[in-house]
């Protein structure tokens, strides 16, 4: 078992870009590599995939592409974290809690993809605006 495996911290941030399908498939393996060595179990694993896919997927459709970065913050209590930016430099949110409200879609899809992630995550923010592209910074915290 590697060090890291056993509980060291990753070091500093590392930034992926969403410009291609095959991107959106490298951000997945990166947060599925990340959750193990923060040290969620299957279930946390499996939500913070499942948003980080989301929100790079908005990124990719929705903004014209942009990068995900995955930090590793750790609380003072010892908690550790993954922490998920995701930006683009696309047209931005015209109105954002409509976004954030389950079935509304500018697409095809059900619906589920902003508002979902935030359900999924501990911590979400959203920052956007018509012409200013949008930057979403998701926080999932281990258990102490």
């Amino acid at each position: 078992m590697s060090s890291r495996a056993q509980g060291r911290r990753p070091t500093g941030p590392a930034t992926y870009p969403v410009r291609t399908e095959e991107d959106l498939l490298t951000v997945r393996h990166a947060v599925r590599a990340a959750t193990v060595e923060v040290g969620f179990g299957l279930v946390d694993q499996t939500r913070v995939v499942t948003a980080a896919s989301e929100l790079a997927r908005n990124a990719y459709v929705h903004g014209g592409g942009g990068t995900v970065t995955l930090e590793y913050p750790r609380e003072s209590s010892g908690r550790r974290g993954l922490r998920l930016t995701v930006m683009d430099e696309g047209p931005g949110i015209a109105d954002l809690d409509a976004a954030l409200t389950d079935g509304f879609t500018t697409g095809t899809g059900l619906g589920h993809g902003l508002g979902g992630a935030r359900r999924l995550m501990d911590e979400f923010t959203v920052r956007t605006g018509p012409g200013e592209g949008t930057v979403v910074v998701a926080t999932r915290w281990t258990v102490r």
